[in-house]
């Protein structure tokens, strides 16, 4: 070898022992960097002609599992998402008080009845009436503020999505203009080490986010796309990212197109904190409202139904019901059994009544009737004793002078309920909406909904992306009846046939079921129809919506009249087997108190709501459930939590075996490469040294 070869081969060996070292000295000062990986020099023996001539530097690289940085990010999204579902699902749960208190909610339920049960024993008692309104009123308003704060906390989630969104565009961005100075620095053999680790770091954050899936790029730096395969970052592009969402429609993120020319492009995110907080936002709050609206709604239910069967005393000299959505022929068509009006004066005394037989179709006194003609026949079967009109979905009976009237709900019945509570004639509690969505309409009756109007659907996938919105307008003659409306609704062409299906139920509850495979759920997005010339819109009237569900367990309040006056409660019964002459309703009866003590116990049907599907069972059984799943759901979740976070750290961890730096490893690199810097500088010094004798022989 020559002595210049040799000065060569010892000045590369010098250089590649001084790059080693100013790497492990790099990574000795990093070994307690947050998100520093350790890094090494890459180097291959350097060959001329056959012979070796010294080490060739080929760059430094970073020390990296790719299969542990995926399964580490994979594992990452998953405990974002049930740690943030778990945080404000406990926030939620929260909101309905200390099982082991009296302030619990479901607590409240149980007051109420122990209050009438107490008013059954002194129904005189103004003190005691007025302690089982104000149970109610507590009750009502205590629904009221939990639902209040659960639309809150979804406002919350919904603005910590955008907030959430905002910062993956940024990362986007980041981890793009990356990409550029890791591959100059690759193009040049250099140390592109700390941009690939603040690049590391970038894509750390974004999996906390969202589900990313990762690939290196040849040229350095690496390409993320969503699991769809969409591009969002790399090759010289940064995708925007956007939340699109409405009060009344499931959100979905969606990259927008570039330029702004064509569509957003919605994309599937399984993981991360945006999809726990999009299940939060779009499925359990809703869920968890809407069952606590089909709790009270039901409660309230029971309560007017035993309240209709009662009678104040003195009776009331009007009856005022609710708005039943309908006109009256349809709502009083379809009613079995009998019941009776009775007029009384201010002691209680019958004075005359009508007893009214749906099944024969007559009224006594006066004859037959129909349900066109039922408010005519009625009015005439009172004989000016007392009045009965029909306004704006509602009937009223009202006594004439100082009349009273009352009514015994015998064996009347329609969707379930009596005479005078399916028009709430009688009760407790009223609504600023539709108090049930079992709306006692048949296939066979008139839809009432004016030919020419809209309502617009969006039907979506179950983690909210859109299948398609569409228009459905009311069609004109012969669509009359539910029947052809509903096989309107369902036509594939024009309603929503091709992804589920319409439904009526025997009590007139109008429901959509999506179909297989992609089993679509239903949002509405604008209605503009009306039953009627005042009636309410089609999504009011069944219930259709997230925003017309999640709003009726506020709807509710103690009739005013009744919490102004406490003597109007209803806590006797008409009896009308009494003996002509004698008061058929005393200040002295409790039994109708006894009837609102027994609400509690009375089984009803509750129809699908939040975690738990049709089940007929009875109040308290219902409030020991719907707490039970409350509680079961923050249970689960947090497991959910600790399960992903035990996968999360372990999978950081064997990253961090293989990323890390360990000192004692670098120490021992080191002191070799010390030892080799020496070598090579001897060798230069040998060379040297046989230069100068070769030049002193000249």
């Amino acid at each position: 070898m020559s002595l210049t070869a040799m000065l060569k081969t010892a000045s590369s060996g010098l250089n590649a022992a001084q790059m080693n070292l100013r790497v492990t000295s790099d990574n000795i000062a990093n070994v307690n960097t947050s998100g520093y990986v350790r890094k090494q020099v890459d180097q291959t023996p350097l060959v001329v002609g056959g012979q070796g001539m010294g080490v060739d530097i080929q760059g430094v690289r970073r020390i990296t599992d790719q299969y542990l940085q995926l399964a580490s990010l994979t594992a990452s999204s998953d405990a974002s998402r049930w740690d943030v579902f778990s945080q404000y699902l406990d926030n939620a749960q929260s909101l309905f008080g200390n099982p082991g208190k009296e302030t619990f909610y479901f607590s409240r339920l149980d007051q109420i009845f122990t209050a009438f049960a107490a008013a059954a024993d002194d129904p005189s008692s103004s003190l005691l009436r007025s302690q089982g309104i104000s149970k109610v009123e507590d009750f009502l308003t205590e629904t009221g503020r939990i639902n209040a704060q659960i639309n809150e906390l979804g406002e919350t989630v919904d603005a910590r999505i955008s907030s959430n969104v905002n910062r993956i565009n940024d990362l986007l961005r980041q981890i793009n203009q990356m990409n550029a100075d890791i591959s100059r620095a690759k193009l040049t053999s250099g140390d592109a080490s700390g941009s690939e680790n603040i690049q590391s770091q970038l894509v750390d954050e974004l999996a906390t986010l969202m589900n990313v899936q990762v690939a290196q790029r040849t040229n350095g730096g690496v390409t993320v796309r969503s699991s769809e395969g969409l591009l969002l970052a790399g090759d010289g592009k940064a995708a925007t990212l956007s939340y699109n969402r409405t009060d009344a429609t499931k959100g979905y993120i969606a990259v927008e197109p570039e330029g702004g020319v064509g569509f957003p492009q919605p994309i599937q995110i399984s993981g991360g904190e945006i999809r726990g907080l999009m299940d939060l936002r779009d499925t359990t709050l809703p869920g968890m409202a809407d069952q606590l609206g089909e709790f009270i709604s039901r409660t309230v239910e029971q309560i007017n139904a035993a309240h209709n069967k009662t009678s104040a005393s003195p009776p009331p000299k009007v009856m005022n019901g609710r708005d039943t959505g309908l006109d009256l022929p349809t709502a009083v068509g379809g009613f079995t059994g009998k019941t009776t009006v009775a007029i009384l004066d201010k002691d209680g005394v019958v004075q005359s009544r009508v007893d009214i037989d749906f099944d024969a179709g007559t009224m006594v006194p006066g004859g037959a009737f129909t349900p066109a003609s039922f408010l005519t026949s009625l009015n005439t079967a009172m004989g000016g004793a007392a009045t009965a009109s029909f306004s704006n979905g509602a009937l009223s009976i009202a006594g004439v002078g100082d009349n009273r009237i009352a009514i015994d709900e015998g064996t009347s019945a329609k969707a379930g309920r009596g005479f005078s509570h399916f028009f709430g004639l009688n009760d407790l509690v009223r609504s600023g909406g539709m108090m049930s969505y079992e709306t006692g309409l048949r296939g066979t009756d008139p839809h009432g909904f004016t030919p020419g109007q809209t309502i617009s659907f969006r039907l979506a996938q179950a983690d909210g992306k859109p299948i398609r919105d569409m228009t459905f307008t009311v069609p004109g003659p012969p669509v009359t009846s539910m029947d052809d409306l509903i096989a309107a609704l369902n036509d594939p062409a024009t309603g929503v046939g091709v992804n589920g299906a319409f439904s009526l139920d025997s009590k007139g509850a109008l429901t959509f079921t999506g179909s297989a495979p992609q089993n679509a759920t239903l949002s509405i997005t604008q209605d503009q129809t009306q039953r009627g010339a005042t009636g309410p819109s089609m999504s009011q009237l069944f219930g259709l919506g997230v925003i017309v569900r999640n709003g009726r367990a506020s709807s509710f309040l103690v009739d005013s009249k009744i919490a102004q006056d406490p003597m109007k409660l209803g806590l006797a019964t008409l009896d009308l087997s009494v003996a002509a002459g004698k008061p058929a309703v005393t200040a002295g009866d409790g039994r109708g108190a006894r009837l609102l003590a027994a609400a509690g116990d009375a089984t009803t049907t509750f129809s699908p709501a939040g975690t738990l599907g049709t089940v007929t069972m009875t109040l308290s059984r219902y409030a020991a459930e719907f707490g039970g799943s409350i509680g079961r759901q923050a249970e689960a979740a947090d497991n959910r939590k600790s399960a992903a976070a035990s996968v999360s750290n372990e999978a950081q961890a064997r990253r961090d075996a293989i990323e890390g730096v360990n000192v004692d490893e670098e120490l021992v690199r080191l002191t070799t490469y010390q030892q080799a810097f020496n070598a090579s500088a001897r060798m230069i010094q040998a060379a040297k040294e046989l230069f100068d004798v070769l030049t002193n022989m000249v």
